[in-house]
């Protein structure tokens, strides 16, 4: 199961002071939380991607990807995940590629920043 990013709060901490990576297909931020909280994703599939069923769809595969990587980094990040018009057309392939690939830059990024001994958080 993956716990999601709901408030429009979380949504801009994540986006105005995380790290950030984007592909063709998709930009991810990235922030560190709480290493007892768990892992969340959020997801803005705006309407340049498509009709409702495209979006949805798009929506669907990142979500897949997402609960693959959640699954390996359960605690400690808040991710938020745009897809780009080029993601309506992309394959699912190419789509778990940029995600994997951003969110690999992204977590490296904030392992980066963190401070030694890995404690506090980086916002």
């Amino acid at each position: 199961m993956i716990h999601r990013v709901r408030s429009a709060a979380d949504f801009a901490r994540t986006v105005r002071s995380g790290a950030r990576s984007g592909r063709r297909n998709v930009v991810l931020y990235g922030a560190r939380t709480s290493e007892a909280a768990p892992s969340r994703v959020g997801f803005i599939v705006g309407k340049n991607v498509g009709n409702a069923v495209t979006r949805n769809l798009v929506k669907r595969r990142l979500r897949h990807a997402a609960a693959e990587w959640v699954g390996a980094h359960p605690r400690g990040y808040d991710v938020v995940v745009r897809a780009l018009p080029a993601a309506a057309e992309s394959d699912w392939p190419s789509l778990t590629r940029d995600f994997s690939s951003c969110v690999s830059v992204v977590a490296r990024k904030l392992r980066d920043a963190e401070p030694p001994g890995g404690q506090g958080r980086v916002s």
